[in-house]
Protein backbone atom coordinates (compact mmCIF):
# COMPACT_ATOMS: atom_id res chain seq x y z
CA UNK A 1 0.00 0.00 0.00
CA UNK A 2 1.23 3.49 -0.88
CA UNK A 3 -0.30 6.39 1.01
CA UNK A 4 0.18 10.01 -0.02
CA UNK A 5 1.81 12.18 2.64
CA UNK A 6 -0.84 14.01 4.57
CA UNK A 7 -3.63 12.18 2.75
CA UNK A 8 -6.64 10.50 4.31
CA UNK A 9 -6.26 12.26 7.65
CA UNK A 10 -9.08 13.60 9.78
CA UNK A 11 -12.50 12.01 9.91
CA UNK A 12 -12.96 8.23 10.21
CA UNK A 13 -13.99 6.09 7.24
CA UNK A 14 -17.57 4.89 7.65
CA UNK A 15 -18.36 4.10 4.01
CA UNK A 16 -16.37 2.50 1.18
CA UNK A 17 -17.70 2.95 -2.36
CA UNK A 18 -16.27 0.45 -4.82
CA UNK A 19 -16.05 0.55 -8.58
CA UNK A 20 -16.84 -2.88 -10.02
CA UNK A 21 -15.16 -3.81 -13.32
CA UNK A 22 -11.39 -3.88 -12.83
CA UNK A 23 -11.70 -3.34 -9.09
CA UNK A 24 -13.81 -6.20 -7.72
CA UNK A 25 -14.50 -8.00 -11.00
CA UNK A 26 -11.68 -9.37 -13.17
CA UNK A 27 -13.36 -8.48 -16.48
CA UNK A 28 -10.35 -7.13 -18.39
CA UNK A 29 -9.55 -10.23 -20.46
CA UNK A 30 -13.21 -10.77 -21.29
CA UNK A 31 -13.54 -7.16 -22.43
CA UNK A 32 -10.51 -7.48 -24.71
CA UNK A 33 -12.10 -10.60 -26.22
CA UNK A 34 -15.14 -8.59 -27.39
CA UNK A 35 -13.49 -5.25 -28.25
CA UNK A 36 -13.33 -6.04 -31.99
CA UNK A 37 -17.06 -6.78 -32.06
CA UNK A 38 -17.78 -3.47 -30.30
CA UNK A 39 -15.45 -1.58 -32.65
CA UNK A 40 -17.14 -3.00 -35.74
CA UNK A 41 -20.64 -2.29 -34.42
CA UNK A 42 -19.95 1.27 -33.25
CA UNK A 43 -17.26 2.19 -35.77
CA UNK A 44 -14.27 3.02 -33.65
CA UNK A 45 -10.73 1.83 -34.11
CA UNK A 46 -9.71 -1.65 -33.02
CA UNK A 47 -6.93 -2.30 -30.54
CA UNK A 48 -4.14 -4.79 -31.11
CA UNK A 49 -2.70 -6.74 -28.16
CA UNK A 50 0.53 -4.78 -28.64
CA UNK A 51 -1.30 -1.48 -28.05
CA UNK A 52 -2.90 -2.44 -24.73
CA UNK A 53 0.12 -1.82 -22.44
CA UNK A 54 0.57 1.70 -23.81
CA UNK A 55 -3.13 2.51 -23.39
CA UNK A 56 -2.96 1.54 -19.72
CA UNK A 57 -0.66 4.54 -19.23
CA UNK A 58 -3.27 6.97 -20.59
CA UNK A 59 -6.16 8.59 -18.77
CA UNK A 60 -9.69 7.36 -19.43
CA UNK A 61 -10.42 10.43 -21.54
CA UNK A 62 -7.25 9.95 -23.59
CA UNK A 63 -8.17 6.32 -24.32
CA UNK A 64 -11.62 7.34 -25.57
CA UNK A 65 -10.04 9.97 -27.83
CA UNK A 66 -7.44 7.48 -29.08
CA UNK A 67 -10.18 5.03 -30.04
CA UNK A 68 -12.07 7.77 -31.84
CA UNK A 69 -15.30 7.33 -29.89
CA UNK A 70 -17.60 10.39 -29.91
CA UNK A 71 -18.98 11.24 -26.49
CA UNK A 72 -22.58 10.70 -27.62
CA UNK A 73 -21.85 7.05 -28.47
CA UNK A 74 -20.62 6.15 -24.99
CA UNK A 75 -24.08 5.41 -23.46
CA UNK A 76 -24.99 3.31 -26.53
CA UNK A 77 -21.80 1.28 -26.25
CA UNK A 78 -22.24 0.89 -22.49
CA UNK A 79 -25.84 -0.32 -22.91
CA UNK A 80 -24.85 -2.93 -25.51
CA UNK A 81 -21.86 -4.00 -23.41
CA UNK A 82 -24.09 -4.51 -20.37
CA UNK A 83 -26.29 -6.84 -22.41
CA UNK A 84 -23.22 -8.80 -23.54
CA UNK A 85 -22.00 -9.11 -19.95
CA UNK A 86 -25.43 -10.30 -18.86
CA UNK A 87 -25.19 -13.17 -21.36
CA UNK A 88 -21.61 -14.01 -20.40
CA UNK A 89 -21.47 -13.28 -16.67
CA UNK A 90 -20.47 -16.88 -15.99
CA UNK A 91 -17.15 -16.17 -17.79
CA UNK A 92 -16.21 -13.30 -15.45
CA UNK A 93 -14.81 -13.94 -11.99
CA UNK A 94 -14.07 -11.80 -8.97
CA UNK A 95 -10.46 -10.91 -8.26
CA UNK A 96 -8.86 -13.21 -5.69
CA UNK A 97 -9.48 -11.87 -2.20
CA UNK A 98 -12.64 -9.95 -3.07
CA UNK A 99 -15.03 -12.14 -1.03
CA UNK A 100 -12.85 -11.89 2.09
CA UNK A 101 -12.44 -8.15 1.53
CA UNK A 102 -16.18 -7.52 1.49
CA UNK A 103 -16.79 -9.81 4.44
CA UNK A 104 -14.10 -8.28 6.64
CA UNK A 105 -15.14 -4.70 5.84
CA UNK A 106 -18.68 -5.58 6.87
CA UNK A 107 -17.38 -7.20 10.05
CA UNK A 108 -15.56 -3.94 10.87
CA UNK A 109 -18.87 -2.12 10.72
CA UNK A 110 -17.95 -0.31 7.51
CA UNK A 111 -20.84 0.27 5.13
CA UNK A 112 -20.31 -0.71 1.49
CA UNK A 113 -21.71 0.71 -1.75
CA UNK A 114 -21.09 -0.03 -5.42
CA UNK A 115 -20.98 2.59 -8.18
CA UNK A 116 -20.51 1.26 -11.69
CA UNK A 117 -21.51 1.79 -15.31
CA UNK A 118 -22.39 -1.91 -15.35
CA UNK A 119 -25.92 -2.96 -14.43
CA UNK A 120 -26.98 -4.00 -10.95
CA UNK A 121 -28.23 -7.32 -12.33
CA UNK A 122 -24.81 -8.07 -13.88
CA UNK A 123 -22.95 -7.07 -10.73
CA UNK A 124 -25.18 -9.29 -8.61
CA UNK A 125 -24.70 -12.25 -11.00
CA UNK A 126 -20.92 -11.97 -10.87
CA UNK A 127 -20.78 -11.32 -7.12
CA UNK A 128 -23.20 -14.11 -6.24
CA UNK A 129 -25.99 -13.70 -3.65
CA UNK A 130 -23.83 -14.02 -0.53
CA UNK A 131 -21.30 -11.38 -1.57
CA UNK A 132 -23.91 -9.05 -3.09
CA UNK A 133 -25.70 -9.07 0.27
CA UNK A 134 -22.68 -7.33 1.79
CA UNK A 135 -23.32 -4.28 -0.41
CA UNK A 136 -25.89 -1.92 1.04
CA UNK A 137 -26.34 0.40 -1.93
CA UNK A 138 -26.01 -0.20 -5.69
CA UNK A 139 -25.85 2.82 -8.00
CA UNK A 140 -25.46 1.46 -11.51
CA UNK A 141 -25.73 2.30 -15.21
CA UNK A 142 -23.90 4.65 -17.55
CA UNK A 143 -24.18 8.42 -17.41
CA UNK A 144 -22.97 11.26 -19.62
CA UNK A 145 -22.13 13.12 -16.42
CA UNK A 146 -19.75 10.49 -15.05
CA UNK A 147 -19.54 9.06 -11.56
CA UNK A 148 -19.65 12.21 -9.44
CA UNK A 149 -23.47 12.53 -9.51
CA UNK A 150 -23.75 8.84 -8.59
CA UNK A 151 -21.38 9.34 -5.67
CA UNK A 152 -23.54 12.22 -4.43
CA UNK A 153 -26.66 10.06 -4.78
CA UNK A 154 -25.09 7.31 -2.66
CA UNK A 155 -24.05 9.78 0.04
CA UNK A 156 -27.60 11.18 0.21
CA UNK A 157 -29.16 7.72 0.39
CA UNK A 158 -26.78 6.51 3.07
CA UNK A 159 -26.62 9.82 4.96
CA UNK A 160 -22.87 9.77 5.30
CA UNK A 161 -20.70 12.84 4.60
CA UNK A 162 -18.13 12.78 1.81
CA UNK A 163 -15.32 13.36 4.33
CA UNK A 164 -16.11 9.98 5.93
CA UNK A 165 -16.11 8.10 2.63
CA UNK A 166 -13.40 6.29 0.66
CA UNK A 167 -13.96 5.70 -3.07
CA UNK A 168 -11.93 2.86 -4.58
CA UNK A 169 -11.45 2.30 -8.32
CA UNK A 170 -8.95 1.26 -10.96
CA UNK A 171 -9.13 4.20 -13.41
CA UNK A 172 -8.04 7.84 -13.43
CA UNK A 173 -11.66 9.00 -13.81
CA UNK A 174 -12.49 7.35 -10.47
CA UNK A 175 -9.99 9.68 -8.78
CA UNK A 176 -11.40 12.73 -10.58
CA UNK A 177 -14.96 11.91 -9.52
CA UNK A 178 -14.03 11.26 -5.88
CA UNK A 179 -12.17 14.57 -5.71
CA UNK A 180 -15.10 16.44 -7.25
CA UNK A 181 -17.36 15.19 -4.47
CA UNK A 182 -14.82 15.68 -1.67
CA UNK A 183 -14.18 12.01 -0.86
CA UNK A 184 -10.88 10.29 -0.30
CA UNK A 185 -9.70 8.46 -3.42
CA UNK A 186 -8.01 5.07 -3.36
CA UNK A 187 -6.67 3.29 -6.45
CA UNK A 188 -6.14 -0.43 -6.89
CA UNK A 189 -3.09 -1.46 -8.90
CA UNK A 190 -4.52 -4.74 -10.24
CA UNK A 191 -7.08 -3.18 -12.60
CA UNK A 192 -6.99 -1.37 -15.93
CA UNK A 193 -4.84 1.75 -15.50
CA UNK A 194 -1.10 1.49 -14.96
CA UNK A 195 0.50 2.45 -11.67
CA UNK A 196 2.21 5.37 -13.41
CA UNK A 197 -1.07 6.78 -14.76
CA UNK A 198 -2.73 6.48 -11.36
CA UNK A 199 0.26 7.94 -9.51
CA UNK A 200 0.19 10.99 -11.78
CA UNK A 201 -3.34 11.71 -10.50
CA UNK A 202 -2.09 11.66 -6.88
CA UNK A 203 -4.80 9.58 -5.18
CA UNK A 204 -4.85 9.59 -1.39
CA UNK A 205 -3.64 6.02 -1.39
CA UNK A 206 -2.89 3.08 -3.70
CA UNK A 207 -3.52 -0.58 -2.96
CA UNK A 208 -1.45 -3.50 -4.19
CA UNK A 209 -3.61 -6.17 -2.53
CA UNK A 210 -7.11 -6.41 -1.00
CA UNK A 211 -5.43 -6.77 2.40
CA UNK A 212 -3.98 -3.28 1.90
CA UNK A 213 -7.53 -1.94 1.72
CA UNK A 214 -8.44 -3.65 4.99
CA UNK A 215 -5.31 -2.32 6.69
CA UNK A 216 -5.93 1.23 5.46
CA UNK A 217 -9.55 1.29 6.55
CA UNK A 218 -8.70 -0.21 9.94
CA UNK A 219 -6.16 2.58 10.55
CA UNK A 220 -8.76 5.23 9.68
CA UNK A 221 -11.70 3.94 11.68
Amino acid sequence: MIESPGGAQGEPIRLVIFDFDGTLSDSGDWFLSVIDELAARYRFRTVTPEEVPALRHRSSREVIEYLGIPRWKLPLIARYLRRMIGRNAHQIELFPGTPDLLGQLADMGVRIALVTSNSEANARKILGPAHAARIECFCCGSSLFGKAPKFRRVLRRMRIPAAQTLAIGDETRDIDAAREVGMRAGSVLWGYASEEALTAMKPDTKFRTPQDILDFVARHR
